[in-house]
């Protein structure tokens, strides 16, 4: 057994059953999973437990995250989880070091609690990747707070983007339309989109002229 510190996030705790319940209606029984941003590595864990058929390949920006991310996996024995790898999602080539991945690598990408946290160069960055690593019939799948135009934002999304932005001057919680119209440029469609607890969204991307 590993002695790895295991970092906790509470989110990650309180959200990964309801993502997942989305998953499970979304994904064939087999697969292979990217995740960009994993963090502490409780959602690597938690969905490639519950997906047996599925490899999950982790990643983060920092590799302070790589021993909790094993710790975790190793912890519910989950097997089908991969060593993980350093990816920063502004570079052409992903994952950032090692071997890279080949071309329509993954059945499906999986970023949560990431834009609204990064440079506004990172959302095109994850779309750019997403549509190079996505397999023909692939999902991208975000989760997190969005803004939406014509939709009242909650008080405390509001309260959360000013709290941002007052850490980052290129932080803050983005417009659907914004991030929509990045996908587009990487021939990337608004497929679904899910309202989530905590006024959070689920939306699901797919490639627009593969799946036509």
């Amino acid at each position: 057994m590993t002695t790895a510190p295991l970092q906790h996030s509470p989110a990650a705790e309180r959200n990964q059953g309801p993502i997942l319940a989305k998953l499970l209606a979304l994904l064939p029984p087999t697969g292979a999973a990217l995740e960009i941003a994993s963090g502490t590595g409780q959602h690597a864990t938690h969905f490639a437990t519950a997906l047996p058929g599925w490899t999950w390949q982790p990643t983060d920006l920092h590799n302070t995250h790589f021993a909790s991310i094993t710790a975790w996996a190793e912890q519910a024995g989950a097997r089908n989880v991969r060593a993980p790898q350093r990816l920063d999602v502004l570079h052409d080539r992903w994952p950032s070091e090692g071997p890279a991945f080949g071309a329509a690598s993954f059945d499906l990408v999986y970023c949560a609690n990431m834009l609204h946290i990064a440079p506004w160069a990172c959302c095109t960055g994850l779309m750019q990747g997403a549509a190079r690593h996505l397999t023909p019939g692939g999902h991208l799948v975000t989760y997190g707070p969005y803004l939406e135009d014509g939709v009242p934002t909650a008080p405390g999304n509001l309260s959360f983007d000013a709290s941002l932005r007052a850490q980052d001057g290129d932080w803050g919680i983005r417009r659907i339309e914004d991030v929509a119209a990045v996908a587009a440029q990487a021939d990337l469609q608004l497929a679904a989109r899910h309202a989530m607890p905590a006024n959070n969204l689920l939306l699901v991307w797919t490639h627009a002229s593969r799946n036509a």
